[in-house]
């Protein structure tokens, strides 16, 4: 069983930009301890500020009422009492104590001695056994260390290990760490120290961090840290829905996770940290379940050819079908049978030219949008080379202070016709200019009724706008309907499709 301690409540909110309100990180403490079943979390740093006490006690509150509070952790200093002191007030039971895992740190940052930093380390863990609080150390710059002085690593190691410290906490501080020698340093720790703890923490300078855990757990780690989307100092942690997969599928050792909320806990974070997740990022990117290609899709139907082992519904998702110009029917059908429509094939063909010319126009068709598609090929199946009325070019142009105006080119029977005129809008400018063409020819227009707009549900600025409209044309009302990712667009091809319904 592999353990994990998430610090998206103490690291993670070291993001730029990133700061949790107390009821923020209460929320994240208990989807993470509750839902998504993590070991322990870290939850902050000690002697930061009155609001981040407050936060803590708030959470250690909660965390004492429903049993999670050994698993509870904060970060702590080599300062004597004064951190012991801020945690015990707040109510917590273990302290991450940060103290030097390399030579270069504990002689030019602290300007000690190995020995005096050892003794230093001594005096508050014994202080802390003393008020019953569990301690575990981060050796900082432990990676830097084992790299540059490992004879300081032994000695500091060596001088700790009779006193009462739960884990021995293994850091790749600055990200420096790379799966080859993650690998053989953490094996030399472990079989060095079989009878100590270890936990490892990556960090993502080199877009390692989780290649890192896969080969500290290979060596025989059994702890490792994390945080939710991948949150953290710089390029971040190791992000926890990538390590949970790897975990379970590239290294087959077990979790207490719970797979299906992962999802919950990302969306979650995302909210209250502001950071966005990539829509390419593994597991809980908005993308990583959508196939795009045809062929894919139609895959998917024969025995999942292609799906991995990464299945969806694993983290609490569903498998999407992305509409657009390299679509093919399988995903198109994908789609209807998620809304329930049933085509034959004709039909499906004629959709699949529309969203694969409408996917030339616009970079996504939504499943949203495939009712207002479906209705548009099918209420009006006018094969454009059957058309008597074509428009060949327009112009629409509008300034502040100037009424819109357009121009316009229209083929009529073979002959072609321009014209152009102001109007009180964009559209209004276009029907304007249409008429006096048909004046010129002598020929009536109809009166428009009614006109309505509607887009799909989530108010997406680059949704499909369907425009209906309503005519009346020697006593006899209809409607045609327009459909476009811009709203005058679609109102043009419903008036074009009314032109060619009269002149039938």
């Amino acid at each position: 069983m592999i353990e994990i301690m998430d610090t998206t409540l103490r690291d993670g909110e070291q993001t730029s930009g990133v700061s949790f309100s107390a009821h923020e990180k209460l929320g994240i403490a208990r989807v993470l301890l509750n839902d998504v079943g993590v070991n322990r979390v870290e939850i902050a740093s000690a002697r930061v500020s009155d609001g981040e006490f407050e936060a803590v006690r708030r959470v250690a509150a909660w965390a004492a009422h429903s049993g999670n509070l050994e698993k509870l952790e904060v970060l702590g200093f080599v300062d004597g009492t004064v951190s012991l002191d801020w945690i015990e007030a707040a109510g917590c039971r273990v302290v991450n104590l940060l103290c030097k895992g390399s030579y270069k740190h504990v002689t030019e940052q602290l300007r000690k001695t190995p020995e005096q930093h050892a003794e230093d380390i001594r005096a508050v863990v014994l202080e802390a056994e003393r008020r019953k609080i569990d301690a575990n150390i981060y050796l900082e710059d432990w990676s830097n260390g084992i790299k540059d002085s490992p004879d300081y690593v032994f000695r500091m190691i060596d001088a700790l290990r009779g006193l009462p410290i739960r884990r021995l906490m293994l850091p790749d501080t600055l990200g420096v760490l790379n799966p080859g020698n993650t690998y053989q340093y953490c094996k030399l720790m472990v079989d060095r120290y079989p009878d100590l703890r270890f936990d490892f923490h990556a960090h993502n300078d080199y877009d390692l961090a989780v290649a890192n855990v896969y080969s500290a757990i290979r060596a025989g780690i059994r702890g490792v840290h994390t945080t939710v989307n991948g949150l953290g100092e710089r390029a971040g942690n190791a992000p926890l829905s990538s390590v949970l997969a790897v975990i379970k599928d590239q290294l087959g050792e077990r979790t207490s996770l719970r797979e299906e909320k992962i999802n919950k806990a990302s969306r979650l974070v995302e909210t209250y940290s502001g950071v966005h997740i990539p829509p390419n990022k593994p597991i809980i990117g908005e993308h990583v379940f959508t196939q795009c290609a045809g062929v894919h899709a139609d895959g998917d139907s024969k025995n999942n050819l292609y799906c991995n082992d990464l299945l969806p519904e694993r983290f609490g998702r569903v498998r999407e079908y992305a509409l657009g110009k390299t679509s093919g029917k399988a995903n198109i059908r994908k789609n209807l049978e998620a809304l329930g429509i049933d085509m034959d094939e004709a039909s499906m063909r004629k959709v699949t030219e529309r969203i694969i010319e409408l996917g030339d126009k616009k970079e996504v068709v939504t499943p949203e949008d495939l009712p207002y598609i479906i209705s548009d090929v099918l209420h009006h199946d006018n094969a454009r080379e059957n058309q008597k009325i074509r428009l060949l070019n327009y112009s629409l142009s509008l300034a502040q202070g100037l009424r819109p105006v357009a121009a316009l080119k229209i083929e009529i029977h073979g002959e072609a016709y321009e014209e152009s005129a102001s109007g009180d809008g964009q559209y209004d400018a276009f029907v304007r200019a249409l008429r006096r063409i048909y004046s010129r020819l002598n020929r009536p227009f109809p009166m428009l009724t009614n006109y309505s707009v509607s887009i799909p549900p989530g108010g997406r600025t680059d949704a499909f706008v369907q425009t209906v409209i309503s005519w009346n044309y020697a006593g006899v009302d209809f409607k045609t309907r327009g459909l476009d990712a811009d709203q005058t667009e679609a109102a043009i091809q419903a008036t074009l499709k009314m032109l060619n319904k009269i002149e039938d």
